[in-house]
């Protein structure tokens, strides 16, 4: 077991190890008390693990209640978003009360927000179920929704009290799934730490709770930099421009982790061409992915990605921060004038 400390705007533990599940109740009523929690979960997860988190709150003296939703990208959603908040609201939970995150990004992120804005803020914890939630989403703050015109774009920054991430619950995930999350442990490697990326860049990890423990350091030490993405923390938007413009344009049917994948790719190709990178990534990178059973290209018109990309939360004015690698290992903010968004699209 690990337990890295976040330092932001709150103090928190994130615990990583086999069989946390059991103890969440215990840690729970020992950091909150013994008020009610309301456990947020999908319908995907809620067969395999929500009776498991339930009789551990319960076995600790903590009455729950629970929301199951929709498994999937459609439901992180406005209307979603509201279905929590009047659930917590027609239970009566009140400030001594508390949400549990059960489950992957996306229950995650709404989760999150909905604790955010019932009450103007109620604690909540988050327990990721997905490696891509344990590595990146569940630690650091930021919570959202989408919206028609693109991908979180509603939502707030607001830290949890506790990461309890059970590595048991990933042997559930299918290979596309646990693929999802490698896409973000490769973009750690690629951004921070070229001896991660060395470590999974042949696929086949094994120590996945060291991995998923060096990815929250990572996280952890730019948060406690830049805890509401006014600079440094940007760098961990690398390949997430495309990503999100890939993402929208195949109706969500493209997986973030996927999306992502193809964005790194798209990112390391433009830097090289471009003369914004010193060493040409892109073959580090696609070997990467391809050994880890991502994708490296999609199949869109570099204008539907263009014309997306110009709706991202990263666009300020007529610029969009872009992510580049300079090489494995290290990765820098470039403001990219809106006329050249097409051109790095054109990279696809």
């Amino acid at each position: 077991m690990k337990t890295i400390r976040v330092n932001a705007s709150k103090e928190y533990d994130v615990i990583i190890g086999s069989g946390l599940l059991d103890s969440l109740g215990q840690k729970c009523s020992s950091l909150l008390g013994k008020g009610r929690a309301a456990i947020i979960t999908d319908s995907n997860v809620a067969p395999l693990w929500l009776d498991k988190a339930v009789a551990s709150l319960k076995n600790a003296g903590t009455d729950v209640i629970t929301y199951v939703f929709p498994a999937g990208e459609d439901s992180k959603n406005k209307e979603t978003l509201f279905g929590i908040l009047e659930f917590l609201a027609e239970n009566k939970l009140t400030r001594s009360d508390f949400a549990v995150a059960l489950g992957g990004g996306v229950t995650g992120d709404m989760t999150g927000l909905a604790a955010s804005l019932y009450l103007r803020g109620i604690p909540f914890v988050q327990i990721p179920t997905t490696l891509l939630a344990a590595v990146d989403s569940s630690v650091g703050g930021k919570t959202a929704v989408n919206l028609s015109a693109g991908k979180n774009l509603m939502g707030a920054f607001y830290q949890p009290e506790l990461v309890l991430c059970d590595t048991d619950t990933l042997s559930t995930l299918t290979p596309e799934t646990f693929a999802d999350g490698m896409a973000e442990v490769i973009k750690y490697g690629v951004i921070f730490d070229k001896e991660l990326f060395d470590a999974v860049k042949g696929g086949n990890v094994d120590d996945i709770e060291n991995i998923i423990a060096r990815c929250v350091e990572l996280k952890r030490d730019i948060v406690a930099k830049d805890e509401f993405d006014k600079g440094d923390r940007q760098l961990l938007n690398f390949g997430h421009t495309m990503a999100h413009s890939i993402e929208k344009c195949s109706n969500f049917e493209i997986s973030h982790g996927s999306a992502v994948a193809i964005g790194m790719v798209i990112a390391a190709k433009a830097g090289a061409k471009l003369g914004f990178s010193s060493e040409d990534c892109t073959d580090a990178i696609v070997e990467a992915n391809k050994n880890n059973n991502l994708p490296c290209v999609c199949g869109f018109a570099p204008e539907a990605l263009a014309e997306t990309a110009l709706s991202d939360k990263k666009r300020t004015g007529d610029f969009v921060t872009f992510v580049f690698p300079e090489k494995i290992g290290k990765c820098y903010l470039k403001k990219i004038p809106i006329d050249m968004i097409k051109k790095i699209a054109s990279n696809v």
